[in-house]
């Protein structure tokens, strides 16, 4: 069942998208070489608590998972795509880190990713990043009422196209609200005009997640997921409301 938010529950979660949306800035400042991703974690567990909030991810046990999340962000590095674990791990020259995290704010959750660049990176790397995060803008555009979850996964994945990177199968977006994880799921491809039509009072996670070479995923140890060919991945992730004037960006 998809639940639709009221005017008054989106204003909370927009209230706790700004303290997502600060947290990640005060991460991605210190996301410099010689930097563990542990002292990532600290900050964002930091600054959710010092806001008032509680972190969403720590302590969280989705389904299918063997035990529950252990950490405030996930801190994926380079072919790690999303779900990695903060470790003692120091950021390299060249490193790409995707950072995610999530807060619960009075209630709602809302959830959001960055991917940082350590460093300097090559043009590939570059157009990987640019892109990601272009692919979620024109997402955004889309989620307007009337409009389908197949014209957001269109945009995406022809903007993967065009720059000949591959949408990562597997890995989705998804509702957001009361849980952390609602209907609808949010694919990062599609047909325009297809599957589920978009509603007011709708609110979506929308993860783009692109790389550089195999499409395919692979679950490692600690539960995290990786490409299969260890090529560079990057995720971009915003939470967005549906509303009768156009998508509202709950996370910026």
């Amino acid at each position: 069942m998809i639940e639709l938010k009221t005017v008054e529950e989106i204003k909370i979660m927009k209230a706790g998208g700004k303290i997502l949306a600060k947290t990640l800035r005060e991460v991605a400042k210190i996301a410099q070489e010689g930097v563990t991703l542990d002292e990532l974690d600290r900050l964002a567990e930091k600054t959710i608590r010092e806001a008032g909030a509680t972190p969403a991810f720590l302590g969280y046990q989705p389904t299918g998972a063997n035990e529950a999340y252990p950490a405030s962000i996930c801190a994926s590095v380079n072919e790690v795509v999303v779900h990695g674990v903060p470790s003692q791990r120091t950021l390299r020259q060249g490193d790409i880190v995707k950072i995610d995290c999530g807060v619960l704010h009075k209630g709602y959750y809302t959830d959001s990713a960055i991917t940082v660049p350590i460093g300097e990176i090559s043009p590939e790397v570059k157009k990987l990043l640019e892109a990601t995060k272009k692919a979620l803008e024109l997402a955004i555009n889309e989620c307007r009422v009337g409009k389908t979850i197949g014209d957001i996964g269109y945009v995406i994945v022809d903007q993967a196209r065009k720059h000949d990177l591959k949408p990562l199968k597997g890995l989705t977006g998804h509702g957001i609200g009361k849980e952390l994880h609602q209907e609808p799921t949010i694919y990062n491809e599609g047909e325009k005009g297809t599957g589920l039509s978009l509603q007011e009072g709708m609110v979506l996670a929308i993860e783009p997640m692109f790389s550089v070479g195999s499409d395919e995923i692979r679950q490692l140890a600690d539960e995290s997921y990786a490409t299969k060919d260890d090529s560079l991945s990057s995720h971009f992730e915003h939470t967005v409301a549906i509303t009768r004037l156009g998508p509202e960006v709950l996370t910026k």
